[in-house]
């Protein structure tokens, strides 16, 4: 069953060899697949520069088989899924969780982490840099308005009446939005901490 009709296009006209549409699909998810790899390899930026790579070469030449029942960037992190398992598995060990989130820390302080400048030192410099990729790994997997709600809520500290205003909403719609929102964040950075551990 197609649900993604405009990713189902998209592919098929990059499958027909449309170098317009293979740029914008470029353009518009590597940089997703990259912070989606870079956590999953420890943040070993040669290793995921590398993965992403053959991901997208993996990728380009089986999209025809690409059926619109998942999102085109759903699909490609399945792709990219198996390069990293097969890098760790070259590696001659399995990946491990280096990321020590606690799962109770409240909505509000996790999506903040994406404003914080790291404080002094290199230890929590990384940390703080982890939990933002991390942070924005689950946003970029969220629907579009749903991510975008809460970078304006928590980053840019817009409130429900401003946002209503961006998405063309009543400030109740912009609530009720909100809402959806953070309840697909937490779902999905459940979803995403469980793979990394």
């Amino acid at each position: 069953m197609v649900t993604h009709p405009q990713d189902l296009q998209q592919a098929q006209r990059i499958a027909a060899g449309d170098r317009a549409a293979f740029d914008h699909f470029f353009a518009q998810t590597f940089p997703r697949l990259y912070r989606f790899v870079l956590l999953r390899v420890h943040r070993n930026e040669d290793a995921a520069q590398e993965l992403c790579q053959q991901t997208m070469e993996r990728a380009i030449r089986h999209v025809s088989a690409y059926r619109g029942e998942a999102s085109l960037f759903t699909w490609l992190c399945q792709i990219a899924r198996r390069e990293v398992a097969d890098y760790w598995e070259r590696q001659g060990r399995q990946a491990k969780r280096q990321l020590s989130y606690d799962q109770d820390d409240s909505l509000r302080q996790v999506l903040e982490s994406l404003a914080i400048d790291p404080a002094p030192g290199p230890e929590i410099q990384g940390e703080q840099r982890d939990l933002q990729l991390l942070v924005q790994s689950v946003l970029d997997h969220l629907p579009s308005p749903y991510g975008d709600a809460l970078e304006w809520k928590y980053v840019e500290g817009l409130d429900a009446v401003e946002i209503g205003a961006r998405l063309q909403l009543t400030s109740t719609a912009a609530h009720s939005l909100l809402a959806r929102a953070r309840r697909a964040f937490r779902a999905e950075y459940v979803v995403v901490a469980q793979e990394l551990g």
